[in-house]
C-alpha cells in the first residue's frame, strides 16, 4: 500500500480509449498537453512500488526497476510506444517528483472508447475517497471525460457513487 495517498489537480485532461481487457472498457490515459484539468489522486510509493505498478500496466514480468533518470530530467521519458509505457514527470508534491505513465498518442489521436460500470465506479470512488472534492464534483468530472461523455451522465456516475457506500470498497479505492 502507498505511504499517503493525497488529492491533486493537474493540467491537461484524461480520456477513455482503447479496450481494456480487464475492465472491459475503455482505459484512462493522460494528456498533459491538453486544455483542461484533472481530478487525481497521487500515491506516495517507492521505486520498486512505481515498477511493480508499470509493470502490470505494461504487461510485462515485474522485478526490473524502472529508470527514471529520463523522465526526471525531461519530464518525459518513452519506455515503448504502447499504452501505459510513456512516463509523465506532472509536477511535484512536498517536494517529491509526481510521476504518471500513459499513452504516446494524445487526446484526439485516437478513437473515444467509453469506460465500464466498474471502472467508472473505480475511478468515482477513489476520487471521492481523499474528501477533496463532493460527489456531485466527482460525477461531473468523470462523466465529461473524453469517451465517458455521451455514454456516462452525472447521475448515472453519481448513483454508482451513492451504490458505493453501501457495497466493500475496491482495491486501491
Amino acid at each position: 500500500m502507498p505511504a499517503r495517498s493525497v488529492a491533486v489537480e493537474l493540467a491537461g485532461a484524461v480520456y477513455f480509449a482503447t479496450a481494456s481487457p480487464v475492465w472491459g472498457g475503455g482505459r484512462a490515459f493522460y494528456d498533459p498537453l491538453a486544455r483542461g484539468r484533472v481530478l487525481a489522486r497521487a500515491h506516495l510509493v517507492t521505486v520498486e512500488q512505481f515498477s511493480d505498478i508499470a509493470a502490470q500496466e505494461m504487461y510485462r514480468a515485474p522485478g526490473a526497476d524502472v529508470d527514471l533518470t529520463e523522465v526526471l530530467a525531461r519530464g518525459r521519458a518513452a519506455l515503448g510506444d504502447g499504452r501505459y509505457e510513456t512516463l509523465v514527470r506532472v509536477g511535484s508534491v512536498d517536494g517529491l517528483p509526481l510521476l504518471t505513465f500513459t499513452a504516446p498518442w494524445r487526446l484526439g489521436e485516437v478513437a473515444p472508447h467509453p469506460p465500464s460500470t466498474s471502472y467508472v465506479r473505480c475511478l468515482a470512488t477513489g476520487l471521492l475517497a481523499t474528501r477533496a472534492w463532493d460527489a456531485e464534483t466527482v460525477a461531473a468530472y468523470v462523466a465529461g471525460c473524453s469517451g465517458a461523455s455521451g455514454r456516462w451522465s452525472v447521475d448515472a456516475v453519481r448513483d454508482l457513487l451513492e451504490a458505493s457506500r453501501f457495497e466493500e470498497p475496491l482495491p486501491g479505492a
